[in-house]
């Protein structure tokens, strides 16, 4: 993962900082003198330092000088297993290795999207049963999650365009994952361990699907690999023991050593390369292929037939040509600062990206806020065409009053104005 500006500058100006961490209001803080900003740190005390409820303010004084407080340094929390909840102050932009790692009763967090970086393994053996990663995040660490056992939900936003190794590894609780369409790699044991895995979204730019990725996950019942996805790693899909159905898409080439190794369940493969993809001879072990139909386009039928480790299917039989059900076009709704989308075709994923031109909050006297936001999303739909895409523009400087709906024009109004700009929920590229 990239080292951000603060790490870098703990990096190269170490005689800025403080020799040693300072306490203030029962948080312990290292303090960087000369760009007036604190890291979150370590309390000496150990795994019995910090316990239950932890607010971090946004701001701390030390000897009458003011620091923002930008990150939560690696392993500040580790193995608090007394720490019940933590507040993230919006100042936080990175949250560092093993940053809570260990912290069994943390059962939620809140990620501000401030927070442009978390780092390897931080929250890793947490008591975390959900998580939303905030779409300012772009990678999603090494070991970031892994064995959070009682993690059931994750939602990762469109900004994702990375998940390295071992990720999610061991979350034996985790239900369903919707891989970012972004993300080019499904890399090594990424999801290995998640015994209760039942649905997976592959998005449509993942080229690999690496190394034990999701070995051992025995509640897939089945799985669609998209056209994007040229290569599917060794021992990948190993010991998926529910699989009955596997969907390959057009591009893929290479299917190495067990990569579906026992999957007894199986009874219908699609493979819709034309090419017969080099296949390890040991791909498909102990999954009882000979039981198994296999379906391919009509022109290569003969071409797998003489193949290895393919001639080994019940049967080769062509894919029947089908025309599939295109997605309907969303509609595009906005209230109360927030953009909401529908389609008439249920089931559907949308995915969306937020222009916005010009924009900017305005402090004098008074707020203003200016600037206009383009909306554009298709829905997408296993086993449907993707929709058309619909698109929408919303100037900010039509928007004035009770934008709250609550009724009165105050405060909160200007606050739901600044999470318009801010737009926590959706993919957004700034045009200058």
């Amino acid at each position: 993962m990239k080292q951000t500006l603060l790490s870098l500058l703990l990096t190269i100006l170490p005689l800025a900082a403080s020799a040693d961490a300072v306490e203030i209001d029962g948080i312990y803080y290292n303090l960087i003198t000369k760009a007036k900003e604190a890291e979150v740190t370590k309390n000496p005390n150990g795994y019995t330092g910090y316990t239950e409820a932890v607010e971090i303010p946004d701001t701390v004084t030390y000897n009458d000088v003011t620091y923002n407080v930008t990150s939560i340094g690696s392993n500040a929390f580790y193995n608090c297993m007394g720490l019940t909840s933590v507040d993230i102050p919006y100042s936080v932009t990175s949250i560092g290795e093993n940053a809570f790692s260990g912290c069994r009763r943390l059962t939620s967090v809140d990620i501000p999207n401030s927070v442009t970086n978390i780092g390897n393994s931080a929250f890793s053996s947490c008591g975390l049963t959900s998580i939303t990663i905030p779409n300012s995040v772009t990678s999603i660490g090494q070991g970031e999650f892994s064995n959070c056992s009682n993690l059931e939900s994750v939602i990762l936003p469109n900004s994702v365009t990375s998940i390295e190794s071992d990720a999610f590894a061991g979350c034996s609780k985790l239900k369903s994952i919707t891989i970012p369409h972004l993300v080019t790699s499904i890399e090594t044991q990424t999801f290995i361990d998640c015994t209760e895995l039942t649905s997976v979204t592959i998005g449509n730019s993942v080229a690999s699907i690496d190394f034990q990725a999701f070995y051992d996950c025995k509640a897939l019942t089945s799985i669609n690999i998209p056209n994007s996805v040229t290569k599917i790693g060794n021992m990948a899909f190993w010991e998926c023991s529910g699989l009955t159905s596997i969907t390959l898409g057009n591009s893929v080439q290479r299917i190495a050593s067990e990569a579906f190794f026992h999957c007894p369940e199986l009874t219908d493969i699609y493979c819709y390369a034309e090419a017969v993809p080099n296949t390890h001879a040991d791909a498909f072990k102990d999954s009882y292929i000979e039981y198994v139909t296999l379906h391919v386009p009509a022109n290569s039928v003969n071409a797998y037939k003489s193949a290895e480790p393919w001639k080994t299917f019940k049967e080769i039989v062509p894919i029947e040509d089908v025309t599939l059900e295109k997605c309907a076009t969303p509609t595009i709704a906005y209230a109360n600062g927030e953009f909401m989308f529908s389609s008439e075709t249920e089931g559907v994923e949308f995915v969306s990206e937020i222009t916005i031109s010009d924009a900017g909050i305005n402090y004098t006297n008074k707020v203003s806020i200016t600037g206009k936001y383009k909306v554009s999303v298709y829905a997408t739909k296993e086993g449907y065409e993707n929709s058309d895409v619909a698109t929408k523009t919303i100037d900010l400087l039509s928007l004035s009053g009770d934008v709250s709906g609550d009724g009165e024009v105050d405060a909160t109004d200007i606050t739901k104005l600044i999470d318009i700009v801010l737009q926590k929920n959706t993919n957004i590229k700034n045009e200058q």
